[in-house]
């Protein structure tokens, strides 16, 4: 009797986890299909609302145009470069210098999907090991409104010392370190029938000649660092005072841009955003000791842009351009120019 009660108890246990397992499968079963059926709802709504607003006419049509399809793939090469130059007068004598550094080139894939895009960037020399430089570029552009952010760290500078009754003095490598973060942005008054976008995301299309005046905002902040700590022992510049710059400064402007359509499936594009700065702070340390220079009209940050594209059924191809100028200080004590560009030439498929 003990064996066959303890044999019914056995098989008893056995039925209960089975039943359970089935239970607990049958439950997995219903509560990822109900998942996948909610996620499946949740992209579909995603999807029409970005169909919605994709379809979504704010502009003459006459004028401006979106793509009938719904993706777009784009390679792009891009190459940028930055330069900054101070002149002034230094215990009665004029000085001045001149920084440079090097070319960046990188090669990018971008994949949109009715508006929504993502990219990938790569450095080859990075990858290698012969270039340790950083630059973050981040920009959207729209009919209306649209902006650049770019930030860039950069040690690779080479240049020139010049003072005067002395030769000129080669800067080494390492000695000048600069990190440099640029906004700009517009707004554009005659967005309907004006297209940023169609010049510089090809996620528009210009049909017909169009202008626009517009309005204009710039923001820079730079710090500026002369190490020579980490020069070799003996070279003219290894004992020199640690020195450093910073700057901040806001401009607003106005300016124009113009896309001119000289045929069918062309499109050339040039604007430009001059900005007065209106707010200014610049602080130098040299050592232990801490100067702030005073602001001195006009500062100012100019924004310059062109482009050329060529469109034909889904294919598109062009090269564009980003150009940033700034303007600090008086030259009769001291002043700064910072030069900042990026040059990108691309080709797509709209599919």
């Amino acid at each position: 009797m003990k064996k066959e009660g303890f044999a019914i108890a056995v098989g008893g246990w056995r039925r209960g986890f089975l039943m359970a397992m089935m239970l607990h499968t049958c439950a997995v079963a219903y509560f990822s299909r109900y998942t996948c059926v909610n996620a499946q709802n949740l992209f579909q709504r995603f999807d029409q609302m970005l169909s919605a607003n994709y379809s979504k006419v704010k502009y003459d049509t006459a004028y401006i145009t979106r793509p009938t399809t719904r993706w777009t793939v784009t390679a792009r090469l891009n190459v940028s470069g930055m330069a900054i130059e101070s002149e002034g007068i230094d215990n009665g004598l004029h000085f001045q210098t001149h920084a440079e550094a090097s070319n960046k080139g990188t090669l990018s894939m971008g994949v949109s999907y009715q508006g929504i895009a993502l990219g990938l960037a790569l450095n080859p020399a990075q990858l290698i090991g012969k270039y340790h430089d950083y630059e973050l570029n981040l920009n959207s552009y729209r009919n209306k409104f649209g902006f650049d952010i770019i930030y860039q760290d950069a040690k690779n500078f080479k240049g020139w010392y010049e003072q005067e009754g002395l030769e000129r003095i080669d800067l080494p490598d390492g000695l000048l370190k600069v990190q440099t973060l640029n906004l700009n942005a517009y707004y554009a008054f005659n967005g309907r029938r004006f297209s940023y976008p169609a010049a510089f995301s090809q996620s528009y299309i210009q049909r017909r000649s169009a202008g626009s005046f517009l309005l204009a905002a710039s923001y820079m902040r730079q710090r500026t660092t002369l190490d020579g700590s980490g020069l070799p022992v003996g070279d003219q510049w290894s004992g020199m005072e640690w020195q450093q710059l910073k700057m901040t400064n806001i401009g607003i402007g106005a300016g124009y841009g113009f896309n001119y359509v000289p045929r069918q499936g062309w499109l050339l594009h040039i604007s430009a955003l001059p900005t007065f700065i209106v707010y200014s702070k610049t602080k130098q340390t040299v050592g232990d000791d801490h100067m702030s220079l005073r602001y001195h009209f006009p500062e100012t940050i100019i924004t310059a842009r062109g482009a050329v594209v060529r469109n034909w059924g889904k294919t598109f191809l062009g090269l564009s351009m980003v150009y940033t100028y700034t303007n600090i200080g008086d030259k009769a004590g001291f002043a700064v120019e910072n030069v900042k560009w990026r040059l990108r030439a691309f080709s797509g498929l709209r599919i």
